[in-house]
């Protein structure tokens, strides 16, 4: 039992954070291990490692939901036997060290002020510099406030 009850600023916070992994997770941008996999023709015994090293390499993000990580269909590049996109890793790199998986979902979701009002995920095939741009902004405007 909490020493006090919540503030509705509490409330609210919690409300928007479910509000936005729903949106996520029903945006149907995302993967299992299992259908990345699949896609990309990887050995069916062990689809699950090769996503993680993509993961531990920062190649790729991936949310954890209900005990399943999920991958964004939009980071893979099909032109590649859907492996992730070389310029996906530039992007996590600029805010990986301020943002989970989670936040990264949510930020390359979001319709984007520095992107005149497109989502990152929008852009990152076609004008991947300025969605890095973007990040930098995302990642900078997180450290002064």
């Amino acid at each position: 039992m909490p020493k006090k009850p919540v503030t509705s600023t509490k409330l609210i916070q919690a409300q928007m954070h479910a509000r936005a992994k729903a949106a996520v997770l029903q945006s149907g941008d995302w993967l299992t291990a299992v259908e990345v996999a699949g896609l990309a023709e990887l050995s069916s015994t062990s689809p699950v490692f090769q996503s993680s090293d993509w993961v531990r390499e920062k190649r790729v993000f991936a949310i954890r939901h209900d005990g399943v990580d999920y991958f964004p269909i939009y980071g893979l590049d099909e032109t590649n036997g859907y492996r992730p996109l070389s310029q996906l890793k530039d992007v996590i790199s600029v805010l990986e060290p301020m943002k989970d998986g989670w936040q990264m979902a949510y930020w390359f979701l979001s319709v984007n002020s520095w992107l005149g009002g497109t989502r990152p995920q929008d852009l990152l095939r076609s004008d991947v510099r300025r969605v890095i741009d973007a990040a930098g902004e995302e990642v900078s405007e997180n450290t002064q406030g």
